[in-house]
């Protein structure tokens, strides 16, 4: 797997990665959407449903200030192309968008996510940490799952 931070220098608003993944659309989809894939790499998911305005929440382990709960809701899904939903934490509101597209050895998988303000440069660098880390770990849920 090869992880480009593609995230514009000097802006806080969108993070932007993109990865370069040996397996094809179908099972980079299939780690995106299968709720015992997602525990692998991402976090646990309570009611996730690939239905577009369907609300999930993903759980974190609780930290000082933070119950640990990601509040999603679904705003487009492209099967095998595009998922798209609301990633709520407190104040935070955002969007996270991936993006498949073919390649000739696997999947290029971009990452964005978008809606940060001014204010909020710690929850940004956060969360570019979170997606680098996040990214290693979907490559090995990838090459564990069958």
């Amino acid at each position: 797997m090869t992880t480009t931070d593609k995230t514009a220098r000097g802006q806080g608003e969108a993070i932007e990665f993109e990865f370069e993944l040996r397996h094809p659309p179908h099972k980079v989809w299939r780690a995106l959407t299968d709720p015992v894939l997602l525990q692998q790499w991402l976090l646990p998911t309570i009611g996730f449903s690939l239905k577009t305005g369907a609300d999930f929440t993903l759980q974190a382990p609780p930290q000082p200030g933070w119950d640990g709960v990601v509040h999603c809701r679904v705003l487009e899904v492209q099967t095998l192309e595009r998922l798209r939903y609301a990633w709520v934490v407190g104040e935070l509101d955002t969007i996270v968008t991936f993006t498949l597209v073919p390649t000739e050895t696997g999947t290029r998988l971009t990452l964005v996510q978008t809606g940060f303000r001014p204010e909020q440069k710690q929850n940004f660098g956060g969360a570019r940490y979170g997606w680098r880390m996040m990214g290693e770990r979907l490559e090995a849920a990838l090459e564990a799952a069958a």
